[in-house]
């Protein structure tokens, strides 16, 4: 299968995806400085757990996939998973905490559910899942996150440092666009079923949505 017809399979995964887009209250009160601080230790709780999760989802999708493009895009974002960890001590540590109390919490079980998602298709799904799905909905991703981080230093006082984690998944990684289609044309040219595909997409997003929703439930 041609990139013109597996860019024409983005394109749909896009359109179905926007079509469901909404708006995003936790952001929303963020912005404004009405969300209460303890929220964003919910926050962080649920990143340390995703970000973990999302790591080891990544290389095992390396290691089903090892040839490329798949293998070294997934690689990549193992790796890229690895750093964001790192710089979630920072946003931690400026709440006052640490990865053991944030780790000893209980998790929001609808605020789990993409990475669970993720981990599901990482072991069973196919690389052009995954990668259709982290192509579609990362620019939304991406721009949530660059709302938070402005937010936060707005609203909240916090430093470039204590909010680099956002400022880091602000932007995708450089040529991720072009290599994430490559890996969705080579999978739809070795078979891969392009319904399942969009299906993932579709499905991630929801389960982005749901997160967000879940750290502002009640509010």
């Amino acid at each position: 299968m041609s990139d013109r017809e597996a860019a024409g399979l983005v394109a749909r995964a896009r359109a179905e995806i926007g079509s469901a887009e909404g708006g995003n209250r936790f952001l929303d009160l963020l912005e404004s400085g009405d969300l209460p601080r303890e929220r964003l230790v919910w926050l962080a709780v649920e990143e340390y757990r995703i970000v973990r999760s999302d790591r080891r989802s990544f290389a095992l999708l390396a290691a089903r996939h090892p040839d490329p493009p798949s293998g070294d895009l997934f690689l990549e974002l193992a790796q890229g998973e690895g750093h964001a960890l790192g710089l979630l001590d920072d946003f931690a540590a400026a709440l006052g905490e640490s990865e053991k109390n944030l780790n000893a919490r209980d998790p929001l079980p609808f605020a789990q559910a993409y990475p669970a998602h993720l981990a599901q298709r990482a072991a069973f799904g196919t690389a052009t899942e995954v990668a259709l799905a982290m192509l579609v909905n990362l620019e939304e991703w991406g721009g949530y996150c660059a709302r938070t981080a402005r937010a936060l230093r707005a609203r909240y006082g916090f430093t470039e440092q204590a909010v680099a984690f956002f400022s880091f998944f602000a932007e995708p990684p450089p040529g991720f666009g072009e290599r994430a289609l490559a890996v969705v044309a080579a999978g739809l040219a070795a078979g891969d079923d392009p319904v399942e595909a969009v299906r993932c997409a579709r499905l991630v997003h929801a389960y982005e949505t749901a997160f967000w929703d879940a750290l502002a439930e009640g509010l």
